[in-house]
C-alpha cells in the first residue's frame, strides 16, 4: 500500500484552487460550513486540504469531491467541450470560516 506523502510542494498548493463556486446550492451549504472549489483535475484530497488550510489559515475537517463531465460548448456548427475541473467540497472547523464576500 502507497504511504501518502505528509509534505507537499508549498509552490504548487495555490495552483490547484482554480475558483470558489457561487451557485444556490453551494451557496445553502455556507450555512453548514461546507465551501465548494473548483480544483485541478489531478489534485488529491490531502493536496486540496493542505492548499485551503494554507490559503486560507483554517482548519479543514473533511474533503469531498467529484468529478463532473466536461460542459458541452457549441459555437456556429462547431462543437467542443468547455475546460473541465475537479470539484471539491471542503468541510471546515466549526470555529473557522471563509469570507467568500467581502464587505459587500
Amino acid at each position: 500500500m502507497a504511504k501518502i506523502p505528509t509534505e507537499f510542494d508549498q509552490r504548487r498548493l495555490p495552483d490547484l484552487i482554480k475558483r470558489p463556486l457561487i451557485n444556490e446550492k453551494a451557496t445553502r451549504m455556507l450555512e453548514l460550513n461546507k465551501y465548494t472549489f473548483d480544483v485541478d483535475p489531478k489534485a488529491t484530497k490531502p493536496e486540496i486540504k493542505a492548499a485551503i488550510e494554507s490559503l486560507f489559515d483554517v482548519k479543514v475537517i473533511k474533503v469531498n469531491t467529484h468529478n463532473p463531465p466536461a460542459p458541452a460548448r457549441r459555437v456556429g456548427r462547431f462543437a467542443g467541450k468547455r475546460p473541465h475541473y475537479k470539484r471539491a467540497i471542503v468541510t471546515l472547523a466549526a470555529e473557522d470560516e471563509i469570507d467568500l464576500f467581502p464587505d459587500v
